[in-house]
């Protein structure tokens, strides 16, 4: 079959030029995909019928709870609770407060599932607070941002369902427990620049605490990370399936903020359920058109041409992965990472396992990627919240994420090349 390269650079040069001019992605790929449609003369109720078929899945029933109960945990006031048991457990060390930073992220993001989340819960208050502190407005922001990473690789993350929906149905409770080493990882690998930041600049150390105030503070904590337990330990021990333990969550997550921590009211409730549908109908019609942009994606080729072109530069494993994780870094400071997961997994996922990486391996790889892409300009989202917050230049941020993006980049390198860090864990529980 000849390449059709007219209806490959309409495809992908008409949704990059919609992205240019600001069209809404849901709209660029959709648009894109019919013009593309029309132009091979393929019958629209085919291009339908994908956009139906890319939500036909009981897996994507779990999305909708994820963010939900992120929303009430968010709005519950847990976040506060978090940054208050990290300030505990390391704030009395130099740097502290740089260091609970990145702990109350390793635990709202348990919870939330979400970077952006992260960044703007946690962020609004730590940045503000660590600038007060005597940090330097970007060092606080680069410590926000890039331990917000952890949200997408910590369970639940609605990013793993994605790429469980975009590779075929791979099993979710697989794809949680794979990414807790690497998030953990991550999470330490941050500390220790903190720390050497510390040392180097003479950063304040936090407050101090009794054991009867850690204790009392943990306890409150402890009452809203149990919906962590509830969602993994539902689904690991068979009780519950992905969806049914998110549905259950949402449960508990409502009772523990409105019965226990008395944090919500009416008005509340009304914001929760508003943001979260909202959230809802801009993943939904994302997904649609994103299964008939992949749709039209594989007809014309585009995967194959795709490895064709990298194994002709070199089918060595290790090449193989490096050039994918520069592609990927490249288009995640580009675009959105849940539209890059849908779209991007059918194409690289088939050149990945040409070259021995297992599909749960490459999610934690694909999934990293592209949360580092979140911290990186032009597009990055969290970065510019984390810049929003603290009324900070970009470019100034940018500055003072160097250290932290070295850092995650050598956990990416060490995820890639060392398939130990996210299969072993997951394969404890088979």
């Amino acid at each position: 079959m000849p390449i059709d390269w007219i209806g490959i650079a309409l495809l992908l040069g008409g949704f990059v030029a919609l992205m240019l001019v600001r069209v809404p992605i849901a709209f660029a790929l959709g648009l894109a995909s019919l013009a593309t449609a029309f132009y091979l003369g393929l019958p629209l109720l085919m291009v339908a019928q994908r956009m139906v078929n890319g939500l036909n899945s009981f897996t994507f029933l779990a999305v909708p709870f994820f963010i939900l109960v992120g929303n009430i945990m968010t709005e519950g006031g847990i976040s506060d609770r978090l940054i208050k048991l990290a300030d505990v457990l390391v704030g009395r060390f130099r740097g502290g407060l740089a260091q609970g930073n990145v702990v109350a992220s390793t635990m709202f993001g348990g919870i939330s599932g979400s970077s952006v989340a992260d960044v703007a819960s946690i962020g609004s208050f730590l940045i503000p607070a660590m600038t007060r502190h005597g940090y330097p407005a970007g060092y606080s922001v680069a410590v926000t941002v890039t331990s917000s990473v952890q949200g997408v690789l910590i369970p639940p993350s609605q990013n793993m369902i994605f790429y469980a929906l975009a590779a075929g149905g791979l099993p979710i409770s697989t794809l949680f427990l794979a990414g807790y080493v690497p998030g953990l990882l991550l999470g330490i690998s941050l500390m220790v620049i903190c720390w050497i930041m510390a040392v180097r600049h003479n950063h304040p150390t936090g407050a101090h605490y009794t054991v009867r105030e850690g204790i009392r503070i943990a306890a409150k904590a402890l009452i809203g990370l149990f919906t962590i337990v509830i969602i993994i330990g539902g689904i690991l021990t068979g009780v519950f399936t992905a969806t049914e333990s998110a549905a259950v969550a949402v449960v508990y997550a409502l009772l523990a903020t409105a019965l226990v921590y008395r944090s919500l009211d009416v008005k509340a409730i009304g914001r929760i359920f508003s943001t979260t549908l909202t959230t809802l109908a801009i993943v939904t019609a994302i997904i649609m058109t994103s299964s008939a942009f992949g749709f039209l994606l594989s007809y014309l080729r585009v995967p194959a041409l795709l490895a064709e072109g990298i194994f002709a530069i070199s089918e060595t494993r290790i090449i193989v992965l490096l050039a994918l994780n520069v592609l990927l870094l490249i288009l995640g400071m580009l675009m959105d990472m849940g539209v890059l997961i849908l779209i991007l997994t059918p194409i690289l996922l088939p050149i990945a396992m040409e070259v021995g990486v297992d599909p749960i391996q490459f999610g934690i790889i694909l999934i990293l990627n592209l949360g580092i892409g979140l911290c990186t300009p032009p597009v990055g989202t969290s970065l510019l919240v984390g810049c929003g917050i603290a009324r900070l230049p970009l470019e100034k941020a940018t500055v003072s994420l160097l250290p932290f993006y070295a850092a995650m980049v050598v956990v990416l390198l060490l995820v890639t090349y060392i398939p130990a860090l996210s299969l072993t864990v997951p394969g404890w529980f088979q």
